[in-house]
């Protein structure tokens, strides 16, 4: 027997079918998860957030908004979202135009798949 459905740990779990279109590892499919998460807690988040900072309401009103705040998962931080490389999942050296890493981004403008960038001679 199995009782109701709660929504909130259903954000958590993992798609059979993922919407990447890069290399998937551990790392990528934790950042997926954490990125489905934020956005369908956004909304919630920033009302309670702006509870919390308004201060003419109550502040019993005040501090209930903040404690649940507090118990929402820590996956629907904004804070816990990493920028990652399309191409090759890395972490580091990640430009956020592109959102490649370094050596993607030169690998992909140097064979001229980057429209506008081109390599600079002065």
């Amino acid at each position: 027997m199995s009782g109701p459905a709660n929504p909130i740990s259903s954000l958590f779990r993992r798609s059979k079918k993922l919407d990447i279109d890069c290399f998937i590892n551990v790392w990528t499919l934790r950042d997926h998860t954490k990125r489905k998460a934020f956005e369908a807690t956004e909304a919630q988040r920033q009302a309670l957030r702006y509870l919390v900072r308004n201060t003419t309401l109550p502040a019993r009103t005040r501090v209930m908004a903040q404690l649940e705040l507090t118990q929402m998962h820590a996956y629907t931080r904004p804070t816990q979202i990493k920028n990652r490389c399309t191409m090759g999942t890395k972490g580091r050296g990640i430009l956020r135009d592109f959102k490649m890493s370094r050596y993607a981004f030169r690998m992909n403008a140097l064979a001229g798949n980057l429209p506008g960038v081109k390599k600079a001679s002065w």
